[in-house]
């Protein structure tokens, strides 16, 4: 990870109490393998979106929102083409910051101020004038709410191969009867290996990973009929009524509030 877009910084060997960078994504989906440091870093969507691996699970960061990953914690993280990115890392013990991963919604406010903290250069961050721009940001960072945008996933292989199954063929994967005759096992005793390896029913599971599933889509352009039916719902209404459920707005709704002051 080290080197994209950072102009040389290497996290770990510095202490600088936080440092942003701004990041612009190839036009080809950019991956990023496993790995850790030892601050803790923000991940901040501006445009596109970006999925992150963390502690067998999966976390989804659509515009204006942020995934909080504390230093030492193995991640890897995939973003949509073109995506615009902000990196924020902290210095362990600097913020009160949450001390598991979290997706936060951010405000314009803590928004601003990461992207002001984005271009301070090395000699900018020195700067008294830096130095109180990011207390305020240490002020301001732990009161962002934050949002359940995330998939348990455990590293079972059959929970393991649902999940990566299911993220492939979201129409054709959609039943706790079809897993169960793949794995020649009874709908009970897999109902019961779910609930145990991610804490959710098979039926709360699979709609969380089509709200992910949902967002990346709907990030990239496509109309809500089109991700309707890539999920496998016989009609529109039905997917919108699962959507607002789980997120609480219509997709149009939802998708315009995420957009209206990305940049």
């Amino acid at each position: 990870m080290i080197g994209l877009g950072l102009g040389g910084y290497e996290p770990d060997l510095y202490h600088d109490p936080a440092v942003a960078f701004r990041i612009q994504v190839a036009a080809d989906e950019q991956l990023i393998p496993e790995h850790r440091h030892r601050k803790g870093q923000l991940i901040l969507a501006l445009r596109g979106a970006i999925t992150c691996e963390v502690e067998n699970a999966m976390w989804m960061v659509p515009p204006q929102y942020a995934v909080w990953i504390p230093g030492q914690v193995p991640h890897s993280n995939r973003a949509t083409p073109n995506a615009g990115l902000c990196f924020l890392f902290i210095e362990p013990g600097e913020a009160a910051m949450p001390a598991r991963c979290c997706t936060l919604k951010i405000s314009p406010l803590v928004r601003e101020l990461i992207l002001s903290l984005a271009e301070r250069d090395g000699a900018g961050r020195e700067q008294p004038a830096t130095q109180r721009l990011i207390q305020v940001l240490f002020d301001e960072l732990p009161q962002q709410p934050q949002e359940q945008l995330q998939l348990p996933v455990s590293a079972h292989p059959k929970i393991r191969l649902m999940a990566d199954t299911m993220a492939a063929e979201p129409a054709q994967w959609q039943t706790l009867g079809q897993w169960a005759s793949h794995f020649a096992m009874s709908e009970r005793n897999l109902a019961r290996l779910v609930v145990k390896e991610t804490g959710l029913s098979f039926r709360r599971w699979r709609h969380q990973l089509q709200l992910i599933l949902a967002l990346q889509l709907l990030v990239r352009g496509q109309a809500v009929q089109q991700v309707a039916q890539a999920l496998g719902y016989d009609s529109t209404t039905a997917f919108i009524t699962m959507f607002r459920k789980g997120l609480g707005q219509t997709p149009g709704r939802y998708l315009s509030a995420l957009t209206t002051s990305s940049r």
